[in-house]
């Protein structure tokens, strides 16, 4: 028995326009993030595939682009998962600035580091902001995390809801961010921290994986404009 699982990374947000460091702000989709979520469902939909589940983040450029692809699949009625397990790695005190303002202040390096590095921590915020939507579950928002650490609040998730709907043949939709799927397709790609750099996950493209029954890559597509990339 295989299964089929799909990560999109949510379509363009404002923040990404306007080339801000976003993190758990929660940055609406601009009119291109939109239309990037209707092609993938257009994408998706010419390869005729089922999901039974969906998991998205907290954030509603997450959210709202899962909608805009069930829509286009004509699989709006299928369960929605919501997690926070799945947002994007906490920029902490970067939070909200701009990244070429950044880069000019402490050099290309660093910047490299905080954004892609494995190990390296963005720095701190100094106080612990607060929202409802954490509050509610007994989640402490982070002062700011490294992709390690955002991996290891999303590996729980994937070991106890994703992987066994995988095992029972149960075909699942991932719509997250940039540095959460990257920590994911690290794990899954058994790619080294010192190569995970290199990993990037544009708005609005969707990587398909195929699993067999023990949740071994049979197969793993890039899927951009109708067609098939294989990595």
């Amino acid at each position: 028995m295989t299964a089929t699982l799909v990560i999109v990374r949510h379509g363009q947000s404002q923040a990404n326009k306007d080339n801000v460091f976003t993190g758990w702000s929660d940055a609406p989709l601009t009119k291109l993030g939109i239309q990037q979520g209707k092609q993938v469902g257009d994408q998706l939909a010419k390869l005729g595939l089922q999901f039974d589940d969906v998991h998205v983040s907290y954030m509603q450029r997450a959210i709202i682009t899962a909608n805009l692809i069930l829509e286009k699949i004509d699989q709006l009625w299928l369960p929605i998962h919501k997690t926070w397990r799945l947002n994007e790695r906490h920029y902490g005190a970067l939070s909200g600035l701009n990244k070429d303002a950044v880069k000019k202040e402490v050099g290309a390096a660093t910047l490299h580091q905080w954004r892609r590095g494995f190990l390296k921590r963005p720095p701190m915020l100094k106080k612990r902001t607060h929202e409802r939507r954490y509050d509610r579950l007994g989640v402490k928002v982070p002062l700011s995390e490294s992709l390690k650490m955002t991996q290891e609040r999303l590996l729980p998730y994937w070991q106890d809801q994703i992987a066994p709907r995988l095992l029972d043949g149960r075909n699942q939709l991932i719509v997250a961010h940039g540095s959460s799927l990257r920590a994911l397709i690290k794990y899954l790609d058994s790619i080294a921290d010192d190569q995970i750099d290199q990993v990037e996950v544009p708005n609005g493209e969707p990587i398909l994986y195929r699993f067999d029954d023990h949740l071994n890559i049979i197969e793993k597509k890039f899927i951009t404009d109708g067609e098939q990339h294989v990595n």
